[in-house]
């Protein structure tokens, strides 16, 4: 698996990443059940880390001043998303889209590889982080589709790029109720507690 970063300190294994998105169920008098959803979503993701410093003051302070605005860092791929992931070279919009669509329209003329289904990826313009329903085979010239969840929140030109792999930006807040839950032993910082990051829309 690939090595991921919070505030420079190593994220360990077990994470979680999950997806946040409200649907509502109502069961009608003929017990029917309808279901709807605002068609609103959200990344949230679930860790701990390896503290590479015993700087405690620095730690804390780190945690306490993310909490006012949004923050950065680079998305964590699934395990076998990162280990079957071969692309390289940029991948640009073909095809303008409108938003609450499924897909967006690439030129893989410039790239090669395999974007593995799983991948989180990013559109130039957009800081929402989208999830590749299906393996994306980059090796021709024709255009090629890449079918994604959520659904675009606003719509894509075709002066936009689709980022990728290491170079998507996970845009966050931290959850504050776990700001300043850090364990000391022996007197000496052991662990910062576990962190949780909603994504910032």
């Amino acid at each position: 698996m690939a090595a991921y970063y919070y505030k420079n300190n190593k994220i360990i294994t077990p994470f979680t990443v999950a997806s946040n998105e409200p649907v509502f169920d109502m069961t009608t008098i003929s017990l029917k059940t309808q279901r709807a959803s605002q068609g609103h979503q959200r990344w949230e993701l679930t860790f701990n880390v390896v503290l590479e410093t015993s700087d405690a003051p620095s730690m804390l302070l780190n945690l306490i001043n993310s909490n006012s605005n949004a923050d950065t860092m680079i998305m964590p791929q699934l395990p076998d998303v990162a280990n079957r992931y071969t692309v390289s070279g940029p991948l640009t919009i073909s095809s303008a889209d409108l938003a609450n669509v499924t897909s967006v329209t690439v030129d893989p003329s410039l790239a090669t590889g395999i974007l593995p289904k799983g991948s989180f990826i990013k559109l130039s313009n957009l800081d929402k982080l989208y999830m590749v329903q299906e393996d994306v085979d980059l090796t021709g010239t024709l255009p090629v589709l890449i079918s994604i969840y959520p659904s675009l929140r606003k719509a894509v030109t075709l002066s936009e790029t689709v980022v990728h792999g290491d170079g998507v930006i996970f845009t966050h807040y931290r959850v504050i109720d776990q700001a300043t839950n850090i364990t000391f032993t022996d007197g000496v910082l052991s662990d910062p507690g576990t962190i949780t990051l909603v994504e910032a829309i």
